[in-house]
C-alpha cells in the first residue's frame, strides 16, 4: 500500500510555526480537507499536532520525535500528519482543547490528537517524550500501538465509538446554548446583575496567594488581568480592604518577579513556580496588552507611580521590537536563542552550555555575576548584582540569574551606605548599560503575524495609556488601527481577515478578531476623538451581530454562520464558542460588552437587545462560577446597570479633562467625544452614514460655546456642565 501522503507540504504555508517544520522528514499536511480525504482514501487516522512559533515544548518534542527518522517513516506510513498553527486556526485549537480538557482534566501545547478520517479524535495528549518517562508512553511506541488498534477491526470499532462519544461531549460543551431563563417569580431569573462582579472578586480573594500574589499556591502562575480587574471595581463599590489586597499583591509580584523582564520591560508567558521567579521566557502580543490595562487601572485606583512605569515600560518593549515599520505589531518572541559568547563552549564553566550553536531557554534575558562586572565598573555591578538577585549559582539553568528586584533602594543604600537617591540615580544608569549590552546577543526569533484579535487588545492598551499617561501612546493606537484596516479589512465587502504576514493575508477573521479589533476602535475613538475609528468600530460590530449572532439560538458563535460564510472550514466537528477567560478574554464576553458599550451610537436598540440576549441565554453558566467567565460577568454588568458615559461636545477635549479622566478610575467608562454644535455633528453623522443621532449624542451640544460635558449612569444624565468636576462630583454623589 502506498504512503498516504507523499510529501511534507508545509513549504507552501506562509504560517512562520508551520515553516519551522517544513524540513521534517514527517510528510505534514495543512490543515483542510484535502488531508482528511487522504485519509478517507487510505482508510487511516489523522494524527493532529497544533502549537505555535515561540512554544518552548513544541520545540522540544519536534527535535526529539519530528525530526526523528524513525518516527516520521511510522507517521508518514500510518498516518495522515496534519500541523496547525493554533493562533491562525483558533477554531480548531479550541475544538480539540476542549476535547483534551474533558478527557484528560487539562491541556497544553503541543497538543497532539488522533482523529478518525472524519476529525474525530479518539486520543489526546501534549507533549510526548521520545522513550517512555514518568508514566508517559514514549511517541514512536504510541504510534505503534494505535496504528496496530486501528488495523484490528474490533479495536477499530472500539476507537470509534470513543470518538463519536467524546466529539458528542464537546459539541455539548462548546455548543451548549440553554433556553434563555424568563424574568418571574424566581429571583435568579433572567439576564444576570452587578452583584456577579463581588461574586467574581470574592472567589478570588479565596484563591489569592497572599504570600507571593497571584492565584493557587502549587506551582506555576499564570497572570490573570481580569481577576485583577474585578478585585479592582469590587473594591471601588464595596471597599473592602481585601479585594484591593488581592490585586495589588498580585501587580505587586508580578512586577517584582522574574516574569516581568526587569532590563527591558515587558512580561514572560508565565512563571513556573509560586514566588513569580523563573518564567517560561517567549513574550506574547496578547500578555503584553492585557497586563497594561491591568497596571493602569491600579495606577488610577491607588496613585501608585511604580503601575504606571510597568504599564509604560511594557508598551515601550511592544513599541520597541513587536512593532511593525507601519503601525501593526507582530505576535511573540521566541523563548529560545544562541547564548551569547560569555556561555558559550564551556560546559563545566559558570553559565557553560555546551552547544556553541544550540537554542537555549532565556539564552537572551538571563545573567552571571561575571556578565555583569563585564559591562559594569563599581559601585554599579555590586548594586545591580544585588538589586537584581544575581549571584553564584544563579536561579536558573547552568549557573545563570533571572533577573528579579531582589532588594528595595532603601535597603541597598543601607548595604552600600549610600543615599537612596544615589542608588536609583546608579541603578538607572546600570539599567540602561546591562539593556544596551544585553541588545548585542543573539534575539530570539520573532513571529511577525499580525493578527487582528491580538492587534485589538494592544491597540485598547495604547489608547488607555493615551487616557492615562498622555504622550504619544494615542497614537501608535491609531496607527496599529490604520495598518489592520488597510490590509486585513476590505473596506467594499466588509470582510475582516485573521492574519497578515508580510502581505500574505489569511481568513476570514474569527469573532475575536471582530470583537477585539471592533473594542480597539471604540477605545481608539475615546481618546482621540477620531469619528473615522469610531464607525470601523460600528461596522464591525454589525458584523458580529449579522455573521456570528444566533437569534434562534440567543448566542455568538466563535466562526460564522455557515450560511453566510461558504469559504468557512467544515471540517470541524463543532461550533466553537468562547465562554472563558484563559490567556486572552472571552470573545463572547467582549463581543456582548462592546455590542452593550456601541448601542447608545445606534438608534434602534439592537446592540443592547443581542447582548442583553446573550448574557441571559448563559445566565446559569456565568451564575454557576463568575471567576471563569470574567468577561461574561462584566458584559453582564454592563447590561444591567448601562455602564458610565461622558460626552463631551468641544472643538477638543480640553487638556485638563483629558487628565482628570484619565486621574479618575471609571472602570468601563466610555469617553464621547461629539462636535460643540449641531451643524458640526451633521457633518459627522454625514461621514458615519447616519440619518439621525444617536442617543449619546443628541440634543447634548456646547453651552455657551464652552466645552461641556454630560455624564450618564444607568440612562441618568448629570446637567450640561462647562465644570468637569461638577459632573464628576454629581456622579459621586449619585453612587453615595
Amino acid at each position: 500500500m502506498s504512503q498516504p501522503t507523499e510529501r511534507n507540504r508545509l513549504d507552501g504555508e506562509a504560517s512562520p510555526y508551520l515553516q519551522q517544520h517544513a524540513d521534517n522528514p514527517v510528510n505534514w499536511q495543512p490543515w483542510g480537507e484535502e488531508a482528511f480525504e487522504r485519509a478517507r482514501e487510505h482508510d487511516v487516522p489523522v494524527f493532529v499536532s497544533i502549537g505555535y512559533s515561540s512554544c518552548h515544548w513544541c520545540h522540544v518534542m519536534a527535535e526529539e520525535s519530528f525530526e526523528d527518522e524513525s518516527v516520521a517513516a511510522v507517521l508518514n506510513e500510518e498516518f495522515v500528519p496534519v500541523k496547525v498553527d493554533r493562533e491562525e486556526r483558533p477554531d480548531v485549537d479550541s475544538t480539540f482543547m476542549t476535547v483534551s480538557q474533558l478527557v484528560t482534566g487539562g491541556g497544553g501545547w503541543p497538543l497532539s490528537a488522533w482523529c478518525t478520517p472524519d476529525g474525530e479524535p479518539f486520543y489526546v495528549g501534549t507533549y510526548f517524550p521520545p522513550e517512555p518517562r514518568r508514566n508517559q508512553p514514549g511517541f514512536r511506541d504510541l504510534c505503534e500501538r494505535i496504528a496496530d488498534s486501528w488495523a484490528d477491526p474490533e479495536q477499530r470499532e472500539e476507537m470509534k465509538r470513543r470518538a463519536d462519544q467524546w466529539a458528542t461531549s464537546a459539541r455539548d460543551e462548546l455548543e451548549s446554548v440553554p433556553e434563555p431563563a424568563v424574568s418571574g417569580d424566581d429571583g435568579d431569573a433572567g439576564a444576570p446583575g452587578a452583584d456577579l462582579l463581588n461574586e467574581a472578586a470574592a472567589a478570588a480573594i479565596r484563591g489569592y496567594d497572599d504570600e507571593y500574589g497571584g492565584f493557587g499556591s502549587g506551582g506555576a502562575k499564570f497572570p490573570m488581568p481580569g481577576r485583577i480587574d474585578v478585585l479592582l471595581r469590587a473594591y471601588a463599590q464595596t471597599g473592602r480592604d481585601a479585594a484591593l489586597t488581592a490585586a495589588t499583591g498580585t501587580l505587586d509580584g508580578m512586577a517584582r518577579g522574574g516574569m516581568y523582564d526587569q532590563i527591558g520591560g515587558g512580561f514572560h508567558r508565565y512563571a513556573v513556580d509560586r514566588q513569580w521567579t523563573v518564567p517560561h521566557f517567549e513574550k506574547m502580543l496578547y500578555d503584553n496588552a492585557e497586563l497594561p490595562l491591568a497596571y493602569l487601572d491600579g495606577y488610577r485606583l491607588t496613585g501608585d507611580a511604580s503601575y504606571a512605569r510597568v504599564a509604560s515600560e511594557t508598551l515601550g518593549f511592544l513599541d520597541r521590537e513587536l512593532r511593525h515599520e507601519d503601525g501593526g505589531f507582530f505576535s511573540t518572541l521566541d523563548a529560545r536563542s544562541r547564548p551569547p559568547e560569555s556561555r558559550r563552549g564551556d560546559a563545566g564553566s559558570e553559565g557553560g552550555d555546551g552547544g556553541d550553536h544550540d537554542d537555549v531557554e532565556g539564552a537572551f534575558y538571563v545573567w552571571t555575576p561575571g556578565e555583569v562586572d563585564a559591562v559594569l565598573d563599581e559601585p554599579a555591578a555590586a548594586l545591580a548584582k544585588d538589586r537584581y538577585g544575581i549571584e553564584s549559582g544563579g536561579n536558573f539553568e547552568r549557573g545563570t540569574t533571572v533577573p528579579t528586584l531582589a532588594m528595595s533602594v532603601s535597603a541597598l543604600a543601607d548595604e552600600h551606605d549610600l543615599s537612596p537617591e544615589g542608588v536609583r540615580e546608579a541603578l538607572t544608569a546600570a539599567r540602561v548599560a546591562l539593556f544596551e549590552a544585553r541588545d548585542s546577543r543573539p534575539r530570539p526569533a520573532r513571529d511577525e503575524k499580525v493578527l487582528a484579535a491580538w492587534n485589538g487588545r494592544a491597540i485598547s492598551a495604547f489608547a488607555a495609556a493615551g487616557r492615562v499617561l498622555g504622550g504619544p501612546y494615542a497614537e501608535i493606537a491609531t496607527e496599529a488601527l490604520a495598518f489592520c484596516r488597510e490590509r486585513l479589512y476590505d473596506e467594499e465587502t466588509g470582510d475582516l481577515a485573521r492574519r497578515w504576514l508580510d502581505g500574505d493575508v489569511r481568513g476570514p477573521g474569527y469573532l475575536d478578531d471582530h470583537a477585539f479589533l471592533a473594542r480597539g476602535a471604540l477605545d481608539t475613538y475615546s481618546a482621540t476623538g477620531d469619528p473615522e475609528a469610531l464607525g470601523f468600530a460600528l461596522d464591525l460590530a454589525a458584523t458580529v451581530v449579522d455573521d456570528f449572532y444566533d437569534a434562534d439560538d440567543g448566542t455568538i458563535y466563535f466562526t460564522r454562520d455557515p450560511d453566510v460564510a461558504a469559504d468557512d472550514d467544515d471540517t470541524l466537528f463543532a461550533r466553537p464558542q468562547e465562554f472563558t477567560d484563559r490567556s486572552t478574554p472571552s470573545s463572547l464576553g467582549v463581543a456582548a460588552e462592546t455590542l452593550a458599550a456601541l448601542d447608545g451610537f445606534r438608534t434602534d436598540r439592537e446592540f443592547a437587545d443581542v447582548a442583553e440576549r446573550v448574557v441571559t441565554t448563559h445566565a446559569d453558566r456565568i451564575r454557576a462560577s463568575p471567576l471563569e467567565h470574567v468577561s461574561l460577568v462584566r458584559a453582564a454588568d454592563r447590561v444591567a446597570s448601562g455602564g458610565v458615559e461622558v460626552t463631551v461636545a468641544a472643538d477638543a477635549v480640553p487638556d485638563a479633562w483629558r487628565e482628570a479622566l484619565g486621574e479618575r478610575y471609571l472602570p468601563g467608562a466610555l469617553v464621547a467625544p461629539r462636535p460643540p454644535t449641531e451643524d458640526g455633528l451633521a457633518a459627522w453623522l454625514d461621514r458615519l452614514g447616519m440619518d439621525d443621532a444617536p442617543p449619546i449624542w443628541a440634543a447634548r451640544d456646547a453651552v455657551d460655546g464652552e466645552p461641556t460635558a454630560y455624564v450618564c449612569e444607568g440612562r441618568t444624565c448629570s446637567p450640561p456642565e462647562t465644570d468637569l468636576d461638577a459632573a464628576l462630583e454629581w456622579l459621586a454623589e449619585r453612587r453615595e
